[in-house]
């Protein structure tokens, strides 16, 4: 055996299991401010580094060599924080660019009602090209508050589409309404000639018509499955296991959405764990589908071109 299969057969044997050497998980948080864009809490960044490093460090030892950071800008994006963390665990952690419409408009800054779709579309451009305290952006966040589509889930989406079109980075978009506020995304992305295999449809779970993850999937779009818990796991696991039937596993992507330092909360209120989706959901899946969901299809997901 080769010296560096030898380092990689040992450290394989050295993690819990399961585990997924290489893997990525492509929807969780470290820090949330829900009071959104007009918050004047504050909060301990050393307080907040100290609860999640061993969180992260956990999630480490399962393999995951990556982590996407979905808190976005408007309610409580922190790049510096997400540094500090990557540099003292070895964990890559990536942040985003973008605005969530979701969450009562609670992130949306009052310039973004009244800018162009373009405008808006330019800021998160500039912030991919130039970066966030340093940090480069490594994929669009977004959001829509329901179906139909308002005016302004509109614009955010339509400026994401522009944004990805210059910048080549996949949109992640917080999709209340379900399977029909999915399709009109999609729309809006082929109106545009965005390829829609830069569409993630973030809480496709609680679409409960398995029709739209199929139709969307077929599209060319992401299905993704996060909040992944011991409550949740038996539709979680009814979801992938419906995407393996329709031989639609290649579009399908799985989360935990957990972490969750609340500002605002004494010391951040409940921190969960990264280490569920590891220790309790893939067992419950064949294991020729753990690579696909947390290492191949997150690198075709989340890459630019």
């Amino acid at each position: 055996m080769r010296r560096r299969d030898f380092l990689i057969a040992s450290l394989f044997q050295n993690m819990p299991q399961p585990a997924v050497p290489g893997s990525t998980l492509v929807h969780e948080h470290v820090l949330v401010d829900f009071a959104g864009v007009q918050s004047k809490a504050q909060y301990d960044f050393r307080e907040v580094l100290a609860i999640a490093r061993p969180k992260l460090e956990e999630l480490k030892r399962f393999g995951c060599v990556r982590l996407l950071e979905c808190t976005p800008n408007g309610l409580g994006r922190n790049a510096r924080l997400l540094r500090a963390l990557e540099d003292s665990t070895g964990l890559e952690i990536w942040t985003n660019t973008g605005i969530y419409g979701a969450a009562k408009r609670a992130g949306v800054p009052a310039w973004a009602h009244t800018e162009s779709a373009w405008q808006l579309a330019r800021r998160w451009i500039a912030e991919a090209t130039n970066g966030v305290d340093g940090i480069q952006p490594r994929f669009i966040k977004t959001g829509v508050n329901g179906f139909p589509l308002e005016a302004l889930d509109k614009k955010l989406i339509e400026a994401a589409a522009m944004a990805s079109l210059t910048t080549g980075l996949a949109i992640a978009s917080h999709t209340n309404g379900g399977g029909p506020a999915a399709e009109a995304q999609l729309e809006i992305l082929n109106r545009l000639k965005c390829p829609t295999s830069r569409f993630v449809w973030v809480h496709a779970q609680s679409e409960k018509d398995h029709a739209f993850h199929q139709r969307v999937a077929r599209a060319g779009a992401w299905v993704e499955f996060d909040g992944v818990s011991e409550k949740s796991a038996a539709w979680h696991r009814d979801c992938v296991l419906h995407m393996k039937d329709q031989r639609l596993l290649g579009q399908t992507l799985i989360s935990q959405d957990a972490g969750w330092y609340h500002v605002g909360e004494p010391h951040g209120g409940e921190y969960r764990g990264y280490t569920f989706l590891y220790s309790g959901f893939l067992p419950q899946i064949p294991q020729e589908s753990w690579k696909i969901l947390l290492v191949d299809n997150p690198r075709r997901a989340f890459t630019t071109p």
